[in-house]
């Protein structure tokens, strides 16, 4: 999958992706990581997701990457906020109130540009890429990490035979084979979801569970 395939989507105003709330996961379960409130995280394929808010209201300073500017330039007008916009390596890095976005490549980020960071949200990210390129993504996820930093990861399952991606099916056992060589894995929930998402049902699924894991770098 292209780059260009989600800047278009963003032109496009294809973002059913996007929501209009907290990820409920987010505000029920980000205390599980037992943190304390003072540290950086990082939201990798942020997108203008208003958890970047939610998470800077606990304390946190935030740190998101997203490939389209356009996305990122929502974030700002849309909330009220006000940023400083600079380049920064082969990024452009937006900064107001805690919260700094760099328009750019995940894969090209160093482990300088994430310095502090030492928890991760992915709602969206792992989710969104097909899969010859998940393994790509968590082992820059480890590489990027340093020891003891957390990760809160939220996952979709369904039969893969019944709609293509994105959002891609993950199922268990590829959670485990992808992060269990670097992380502790522990599945905190699984939820059967299909019932509350028509959209899902047209594009013809008959079965849709959420996971949410907590991973813990070694």
């Amino acid at each position: 999958m292209k780059s260009g395939f989600w800047l278009d989507r963003w032109q496009k105003g294809e973002i059913g992706f996007h929501q209009g709330q907290f990820n409920d996961y987010l505000t029920q379960y980000w205390q599980r990581l037992a943190l304390t409130g003072s540290e950086s995280v990082f939201v990798p394929l942020c997108g203008k997701s208003l958890d970047l808010l939610w998470l800077r209201q606990q304390g946190h300073s935030v740190i998101g990457i997203e490939l389209s500017d356009q996305a990122v330039l929502a974030f700002w007008e849309e909330n009220g906020l006000e940023c400083s916009c600079q380049p920064a390596g082969g990024f452009i890095n937006f900064q107001g109130d805690g919260i700094g976005l760099l328009v750019g490549d995940y894969f090209e980020l160093t482990q300088a540009r994430l310095n502090g960071v030492t928890a991760v949200f992915d709602r969206a990210a792992l989710i969104a890429l097909p899969p010859e390129m998940r393994a790509a993504y968590v082992a820059k996820m480890g590489e990027l990490l340093p020891s003891g930093s957390q990760i809160l990861l939220v996952t979709m399952e369904y039969p893969q035979q019944e709609m293509s991606g994105p959002p891609f099916n993950v199922s268990e056992a590829e959670v485990e084979a992808l992060y269990g060589p670097c992380f502790e894995v522990e599945q905190l929930a699984s939820v059967a979801v299909l019932e509350h998402n028509e959209h899902f049902r047209k594009r013809g699924l008959t079965a849709l569970t959420e996971r949410v894991w907590q991973l813990r770098r070694r």
